[in-house]
This record gives C-alpha cells, structure tokens and sequence, in this order.
C-alpha cells in the first residue's frame, strides 16, 4: 500500500485566500499597534490564545479517543491532528506579548518589587521571571506530547505495527493528566490575572469547556470542508455526521452550564471583590456581547441541533460549527479587552481584520500538515471498523473499497 496514495492537495483558491486573510491579519496588527498599542498587544493575545485553544481541543479530543478505545473515529484522526499543527504558532505568539508587554498583567509591576501584592504566597506566585518559566514549561509539554502523538500515529502509516496504537494510548493518558493540571494553571496565569486580584474557582473548568467545544467545532468543520472538497466524500458520512453532532449539542450546552455556575455563584454571594468582574462586563457597555455570547455558543446550536435529523446533516452542522466558532472568539473577546477600559469594538475594523488573519494563518497550517500525510490513517488497525458501512454513501464505493483494502494490508 502506497501511503501517499490518499494524500490530499487542497484547491489553490483555498490557499491564495488563506495567504491574503494573513496578508490582512497582518495589517490590521500594523494599524492597530499604530493606535492603540495596548488594546493591540491584548488583541494579539486573544488570537494566540484562540489558536492554542482550537491546538489544544483537537489534541484533547485525539487523546480521549485512544484512552477510551473509541474506534468510530479513526478515519478522522488526520482532521484534529492537523489542527495541533498550530501549536508553535501560537506559542511563538503568546511569547511575543509575555516579552513585548507586561504591563497588561496589573501585578506585573507588583511582582517586580512595587508595593500591591495582597500576600506572600500571591507576591511569589506572580513573580515575572516565575511567570515566563511557567509559561515555558506549559508549552513545552503540550508541545513535546502532542508531538510524540501525532508522530506515532503517522509512523504508523508506514509499518503498520498495532504497537503503536498502545504506545498512544500510554501518551494520551500522560497527556490527559498533564494537561488537566497545566491548562488550569495557564488559564489563570495568562487570563484571570488580566483582571488584578479577581478570581474564580470556576474559572478553568469554564475554559475548558469553552476550549472542548471549540476545537469539537474546528473539528467538524474542517472535516465538512473536506467533504465537500471531495476527498472526505465517503469518509465523513452516516454516523460521523451523527456522532459529532451528537458532541457538539451536548458540549454546547455543557459549555452554557459552566457559564451559568460561574454566574450564578458570583451572583448568590454578591461579593465586591468577584462581582466586579461581571459588573465591568454586564454594565460598561459590554453587556449586548455577553448576550451575543451566549446566542452563538449555546442558544443557535441548542435550537438547531435538537431535531436528530439536523445532527445528520454535514451542511448544517458546518454552518452550525461556524456560528460555534465565531462566539468562541466573542467569549474570549470579553475576558480579554475590557482589560483596556475602552469601549466594545472600539477598533473593531482592524479586531476584525486580527481575527480574519489569524483564521487566514490557520487554514495554511491546517493544510500544509494535512498534505504532510495519508488524509486516512491508513496503518491503524482499526480503520476498517471506523469508515461507514455501504449504505452510508450516496456515491460511489471506489474510495472505501481502497481505504478497507489497505486496512487489511496494513
């Protein structure tokens, strides 16, 4: 079995867009650091942050199939692989505003020796040097791991030794609790401590949920769009449209409950100290997002997704994973900018412009690693098990009749 016999080049067209939403991106950056330098270096943050997120789900989601020995979604395996390609890009974006700005982070000066620390452990904790040493470690762990994963899975493509799934189980296990306890620690360090001495014990289950349901969104989009393209035509069909459909209304509305806790504690308590957050939010011309917020992550898809026949429909839940994705860049948008104290969308046209490079930026990622190997993969021993039964296509069975054969090589 030739390995590059399912690899996949996308439309040149895809590609020359990508380039000019970075080309954009780009000059939105020029022009909002020109001015308004602060709200442009938070801005920066919020599309690292975005892309780290969209990484880290795919990878979250990769990780969870080994350990629980799902096999339903093999065949898509290349699509959230490929998305933990943007990893280092986001990274290498996030250091550019933890070196270039951090005076974003109120305690920062606290931290270097100024008076305001509220305590010892919190002075110590907040230490600037400690803070970048931290940083460094976080994302070289997911790095490393995410790595390890996504070479055994391509390895595997060209030996096709079953040891190499066990072997990813083990690392998508080290993964998971790597992960648990490094993405609540970031998330507080890179994004709670915006907000001074506020804090939140729901905080990090909230961003998770938030970071689960996006990257499940990229996931279901990408592989739509592939779909489309072709190559995915008798690939993503029958009960994957199901089952991600199944996923993204049930995180949809898991993502709606985190939020709603995390309100409704703050709220019961009326503490000054953890209402300001929401106050700032809900009171200073912010609130009609908060709203907006809440339509795109949870009330669209819960009214769409609720029928069955919806959830079985590529289109719709392409269209649906788009309006996901779109209020994941809201949600973020709200923790982060009224950081500034400016008003909402006080620079939306180059905002915008960020947000549309850093999509732009993605889908080149995104591709380039996807052309990097089988679009299927092939050496998995249970790939077979994962594509749709005849009755799912609507075309031709040529292309499964190929995957199934080389399946059985392999």
């Amino acid at each position: 079995m030739n390995s590059g016999e399912f690899s996949f080049r996308p439309p040149r067209t895809v590609i020359a867009l990508c380039a000019g939403l970075s080309v954009l991106g780009g000059a939105a950056l020029a022009v909002g650091l020109l001015q308004s330098p602060e709200r442009a270096w938070l801005n920066v943050l919020l599309v690292s942050y975005y892309l780290l997120s969209l990484g880290l789900g795919a990878l979250v989601f990769v990780a969870l199939q080994y350990v629980t020995g799902a096999r339903w979604s093999v065949a898509l395996r290349r699509v959230p692989e490929a998305m933990a390609a943007v990893l280092p890009f986001a990274a290498l974006g996030l250091g550019l505003v933890f070196l270039a700005r951090p005076s974003l982070y109120p305690w920062a000066g606290a931290a270097a020796g100024e008076a305001g620390a509220a305590s010892p452990l919190r002075h110590a904790w907040f230490n600037w040097p400690f803070f970048l040493a931290r940083a460094v470690l976080y994302l070289a762990c997911w790095l490393v791991l995410g790595f390890a994963l996504v070479f055994n899975s391509r390895r595997q493509d060209r030996d096709g030794d079953p040891a190499r799934t066990r072997a990813n189980v083990r690392l998508s296990a080290a993964f998971l609790v790597v992960f648990a306890l490094t993405f609540w620690l970031a998330s507080q360090d890179w994004l709670m401590s915006l907000d001074g001495e506020w804090s939140s014990t729901m905080f990090a289950v909230y961003q998770f949920g938030g970071l689960f349901l996006g990257g499940l969104a990229g996931i279901t989009l990408l592989a739509a769009c592939l779909r489309r393209l072709g190559p995915f035509r008798e690939v993503f069909a029958g009960a994957h449209v199901h089952d991600l459909g199944k996923l993204l209304f049930g995180f949809s509305s898991f993502w709606m409950y985190l939020w709603f806790c995390q309100y409704m504690l703050i709220w019961y308590v009326d503490n000054p100290e953890e209402t300001v957050w929401f106050t700032r939010r809900l009171h200073e011309g912010w609130g009609p997002l908060i709203v907006l917020s809440i339509v795109l992550n949870w009330a669209i898809p819960l009214a769409v997704l609720l029928p069955r026949a919806t959830k079985q429909h590529a289109g719709v839940l392409a269209a649906v994973s788009l309006v996901i994705l779109v209020g994941r860049w809201l949600d973020l948008y709200l923790q982060i900018l009224p950081r500034s104290g400016g008003a909402p969308l006080a620079g939306a046209a180059w905002e915008i412009g960020l947000a549309a490079g850093a999509a732009g930026l993605f889908g080149l990622v995104f591709f380039a690693a996807l052309g990097r190997a089988p679009l299927v993969p092939v050496g998995d021993p249970f790939l077979a098990e994962s594509l749709p039964e005849p009755n799912s296509f609507s075309g031709g069975s040529q292309t499964r009749a190929a995957l199934r054969a080389a399946a059985k090589q392999e």
